[in-house]
């Protein structure tokens, strides 16, 4: 019996127009196995534990009557499967990662060594104070880093993410409003080139969201921004470099005109890539910014680790950041983590259980240590260099959204594949089959078939120059009519391009259930 990886199936491998036919559906090195609990084999197991002596039991009617429902499997069989999980998969250690606003940065392979060293890997939340002292210093230094990088005199450590970020600056922004008595400003201004989480968020924290259009060059239009202050504004959210990769020209007369209003100045530091070591944000009135250490300060994204969003606030705000923080006593670090003990601060209360994601405050650490300030400073001008390197290698083949020079990343869109049949989702599914992620597609949403690409600052001429190659080829290939390649791409993947309506709507959970049951 054979297999053959057609076009629908497990994937293609295709000479002469035709698919070749293997006996188990393997290609090469690319191996087709069933899911891991389809793999399940009762009574095997890659550990050997020793039975567990006699004890009273306890459980009663909640004593397990079936199996856990977990798959047995040997050692090598848990090991080759993941590797060929991992063979099926894109990732940053591959090659270049074009996703605009997600800054998918290089994982320095010194920062984890150090987060494994002993004292910091082993380090627990619970531990008395005395015994977390270098933890509490790591995180205090870090601290302090963050604040000269931005220039603002606190910061919250403990959001665990980027939009954890963003709830945790609105609630400093509500908590001061209320502490001052100015209830009534409930409305919250957001550009329309705004990350969606920043609407989403004010939303939560029970403030009115009134968009702010933008103008032909891609910025906040001042004009409208300035008609809309009035004396129920609290606060702006505005994202700078914008998410059309632009840097606001206008940022201080902006920051000027809202505190003026009465109202706080909220930054989404999500492209702070391209501004570290180079501006600091409290230099621009900015009121608080949360920080993604994944995308700026190196720290695993996604997947590799949980994440972490501090959140550095300006005198007016700091007396609002949320418990608890680290403070320097007469016998070292302690813990601030009650308001009876927090002095003449407000805070407005605890956003997570414990202080942060200790292993990616050990990660940035060492990776501003190893850099350094000029170090850090030539990260934002390398990846603003890259950036501008792709747009000039492209402008002349792609439509670029805006005029001008970009920051970290560059915004294309659609108006290139115009009467080609072929759209901005067919030209990124043909990427995967040139070895390329695909960019960041139909974002941000006031540009028509958007595709941003931001290369990181430790890309190379070399790999970037293979990528724009790339990126011509394929535009002229549309230009050409050539567009049914595009519309079945991806061809050469273990598995082709899926109806992602009828996924999200029909997820098949079959495996899932029973590993619950």
């Amino acid at each position: 019996m054979t297999h053959s990886t057609d076009l629908r199936g497990r994937g293609e491998a295709v000479e002469g127009g035709d698919a070749i036919e293997t006996v188990l559906g393997h290609r090469g090195l690319q191996l087709e196995e069933a899911l891991i609990f389809e793999q399940d084999s009762a009574g095997s197991s890659g550990v050997d534990l020793p039975t567990a002596p006699e004890a009273p039991d306890r459980l009663g009617t909640f004593r397990r009557q079936g199996r856990i429902g977990l798959p047995g499997l040997s050692e090598p069989e848990v090991v080759r499967h993941y590797t060929r999980l991992s063979q099926k998969n894109y990732a940053i250690d591959m090659g270049l990662y074009p996703l605009g606003s997600c800054t998918m940065k290089h994982n320095p392979r010194l920062n984890e060594a150090v987060v494994r060293l002993p004292g910091l890997a082993g380090a627990h939340p619970m531990q008395p104070v005395e015994t977390v002292q270098g933890a509490l210093a790591l995180i205090d230094e870090l601290a302090h880093w963050l604040k000269e990088l931005t220039g603002m005199p606190a910061v919250a450590m403990s959001p665990a993410a980027g939009a954890h970020g963003e709830l945790c600056g609105m609630m400093c922004i509500r908590a001061a409003l209320d502490a001052r008595g100015d209830s009534k400003r409930r409305r919250v201004l957001v550009p329309e080139s705004a990350h969606g989480t920043n609407p989403a968020t004010a939303a939560q924290c029970g403030f009115t969201v009134d968009p702010i259009p933008a103008n032909a060059k891609g910025r906040v239009d001042l004009a409208a921004f300035r008609a809309k202050l009035g004396d129920d504004v609290a606060a702006l959210m505005l994202t700078n470099p914008n998410t059309c990769g632009l840097f606001e020209p206008d940022i201080i007369a902006i920051g000027s005109d809202l505190h003026e209003a009465g109202g706080y100045f909220y930054c989404d530091g999500a492209n702070f890539n391209a501004l570290v070591g180079r501006v600091r944000p409290g230099d621009l009135g900015i009121d608080c910014m949360h920080i993604n250490l994944h995308k700026t300060f190196s720290t695993p994204h996604g997947g590799g680790g949980p994440g972490a969003g501090p959140v550095v606030l300006s005198q007016a705000l700091a007396p609002h950041a949320p418990l608890p923080w680290v403070v320097h006593s007469g016998d070292g670090f302690a813990l601030v983590e009650h308001e009876g003990d927090a002095g003449d601060a407000k805070p407005f209360g605890r956003l997570k259980g414990f202080h942060g994601q200790m292993g990616m405050f050990v990660r940035a650490l060492a990776y501003m240590l190893s850099h350094g300030k000029d170090g850090l400073r030539q990260v934002a001008e390398d990846a603003v260099l890259n950036a501008n390197y792709v747009l000039a290698g492209l402008e002349d083949v792609m439509t670029v959204s805006f005029d001008g020079p970009c920051m970290h990343e560059v915004l294309f869109d659609d108006r290139f594949l115009k009467g080609s049949g072929v759209s901005t989702l067919d030209f990124a599914k043909a990427m995967i089959d040139e070895g390329y992620h695909p960019m960041t597609m139909y974002f941000p949403l006031v540009v028509h078939g958007a595709m941003l690409v931001e290369p990181t600052e430790t890309e190379s001429k070399a790999g970037l120059d293979a990528f724009i190659e790339v990126m011509r080829s394929l535009a002229a290939r549309a230009k050409a009519g050539d567009a049914d390649s595009f519309i079945s791409a991806p061809r050469l993947t273990p598995r082709r391009r899926l109806d992602e309506t009828a996924a999200a709507r029909k997820p098949v959970l079959r495996w899932r259930e029973e590993a619950a049951e």
